[in-house]
């Protein structure tokens, strides 16, 4: 009875609040300015908690049918990701004429210094039968007068939490493109006032592509760590459609020997 009663007691105030936001913008036009602003500002903070609620719905109720959204875990991963844009629909999905440095979705961003950028981006819906994420995105470039194309992917604080000299950091990603492109993924890990990168050429022609940095060769001072980020440098991209369908990201401790 009383989780009826809850129920009912959650519908009636969900009803209430829809009406009251209803009300609201039917005279959103004709409000004094100073009660606008403020409506405004409670507008925008509701905004941001059901766009996070609709980017978990939309992610799950969209996954693949196949394979569902899993990642790929070598034995004695301890931890794993994907990033927010191929896990989830990303607000605007699109882009022309990308600028220096665009989001793409929180985690990611796309840089170039091209003077006039002729860089569109769109997220795109995996359909494949062997898709597991559920989302990827295109990359269009024309004319390109840069020097570099990358996509950035910042990691989770929690991917350098307990992150020492004896991890292994694995990048799988599905990646392809309408003429051959080369590539690279360079791996930033912050310590202190220092960054260490690790670069590694990903193999040219494949569509499934795996990267491992293997941290025991890094300089990377365990104690002072601070952010994390991958980049993704194309090479020569002009002309060329670019698809990431997805990245997804590993880590586990290397074997002792």
């Amino acid at each position: 009875m009383s989780g009826l009663v809850s129920g009912r007691l959650v519908s009636w105030v969900e009803r209430r609040t829809l009406s009251r936001w209803a009300r609201m913008a039917d005279q959103a036009g004709a409000e004094n300015p100073d009660v606008l602003k403020r409506v405004r500002s409670r507008a925008r903070a509701l905004q941001q908690r059901i766009d996070r609620v609709l980017h978990v719905a939309d992610g799950r109720l969209a996954l693949p049918t196949v394979g569902g959204a899993g990642i790929h875990k070598p034995l004695h991963t301890d931890w794993a990701w994907r990033p927010g844009l191929w896990s989830g629909p990303v607000r605007p999905y699109g882009a022309v004429a990308v600028t220096a440095s665009t989001d793409l979705g929180g985690d990611a961003s796309l840089f170039h210094d091209c003077s006039w950028s002729e860089v569109t981006m769109r997220q795109t819906r995996n359909v494949g039968a062997d898709a597991l994420a559920p989302y990827g995105a295109n990359i269009d470039v024309f004319a390109f007068d840069g020097s570099y194309l990358s996509v950035v992917v910042e990691l989770p604080a929690d991917a350098v939490d307990g992150l020492t000299k004896a991890h292994i950091l694995r990048m799988e990603a599905r990646i392809s493109s309408e003429r051959p492109l080369e590539f690279f993924a360079r791996l930033n890990v912050q310590h202190g006032p220092n960054t260490e990168q690790i670069v590694r050429e990903v193999p040219p022609g494949d569509r499934d592509n795996v990267v491992e940095f293997d941290l025991a060769y890094s300089q990377i001072r365990e104690r002072h760590l601070g952010r994390a980020w991958v980049d993704l440098i194309f090479d020569r991209p002009a002309f060329n459609e670019i698809r990431i369908e997805d990245i997804a990201f590993t880590r586990r401790p290397r074997a002792v020997l």
